[in-house]
């Protein structure tokens, strides 16, 4: 139980992912609050996590757009209404955004996966911080993505918003250090859920062959257990991983449950951070002038 009487928001919780967050929360004694777009996704979503709630647990529910500053503002002042308090907050709503070449796509449908995916992690977090600074304790978990660490051609809008959650995950975390605040990016690894059936509907000609036939074989074969991504959400937002923070953990790759035993060998560190990569790291030695 290690999130016992602890108030958790997370967004996009209306299926995929986001819901498997909220029911690993939910198994772990946290009281939750879950929101999405589609009302009637969120209501469903809400009865089934319901029924796997415990005497005094609290299944809330709203119905938002996080990329709205209103309704950003009106959810955390619904949890803040109904909850004892809040204590963690999970940034999961995201889009693909268009698919296709960048001089090709649809301005406003790129524009519109910017505002999901970036503005509205930015929002929320900004709706968050201020609770978590008066009671000198919060965790931020930003969901991040493939297009965070290396380009992801056809998909420019997801690409670039999703690296630009990493870089702000860094900054807020620099700007609460010594807050009691810890913030944190989750990258997931492949999943079967919403986003490949939107890549496998596309097809090839807008995301490109590779791409395709690598999604083919996710869905044939699946993609990495959405447990996974679920378990390390609730890792971030206990107690076991105090003093982390301003990271890029991978659910897939890296040995996040040994963390809470490394957490001072983070301290100074660049270790699962965005980085920029010059030629002594690579081994060689450019001179800054002709010869």
């Amino acid at each position: 139980m290690k999130l016992e009487r602890r108030g958790i928001l997370i967004t996009g919780a209306s299926q995929g992912l986001g819901k498997a967050i909220a029911e690993a929360c939910l198994m772990e004694g946290a009281n939750i609050v879950i929101c999405a777009r589609d009302p009637l996704l969120l209501a469903a979503a809400q009865a089934e996590l319901g029924l796997q709630a415990r005497a005094g647990q609290q299944v809330l529910a709203l119905s938002a757009d996080v990329s709205k500053p209103d309704d950003v503002m009106n959810l955390v002042e619904f949890a803040l209404k109904n909850l004892p308090r809040i204590d963690g907050l999970i940034n999961n709503a995201g889009a693909y955004g268009p698919k296709g070449l960048i001089e090709e796509v649809d301005l406003q449908e790129w524009l519109r996966a910017i505002e999901i995916n970036l503005v509205g992690t930015a929002l929320l977090c900004r709706a968050v911080l201020p609770v978590f600074r008066k009671q000198n304790y919060g965790k931020i978990v930003n969901l991040s993505g493939g297009g965070a660490t290396a380009p992801l051609p056809r998909f420019s809008a997801y690409a670039a918003s999703k690296a630009a959650v990493v870089r702000l995950t860094e900054t807020i975390a620099e700007e609460t250090r010594d807050c009691g605040i810890n913030v944190n990016a989750v990258a997931p690894g492949p999943l079967n859920t919403r986003l490949l059936d939107e890549v496998l509907d596309a097809g090839p000609e807008k995301v490109g062959n590779a791409f395709y036939e690598q999604a083919l074989e996710q869905k044939k074969h699946g993609g990495a257990p959405l447990e996974k991504s679920a378990a390390l959400c609730v890792f971030l937002v206990s107690n076991d991983s105090d003093g982390i923070t301003g990271r890029l953990i991978s659910a897939v790759w890296d040995p996040w449950d040994t963390f809470a035993e490394r957490v001072t060998e983070f301290d100074g560190t660049d270790i699962y951070t965005l980085r920029r990569i010059v030629p002594k790291d690579r081994g060689l030695e450019w001179s800054k002038t002709k010869t």
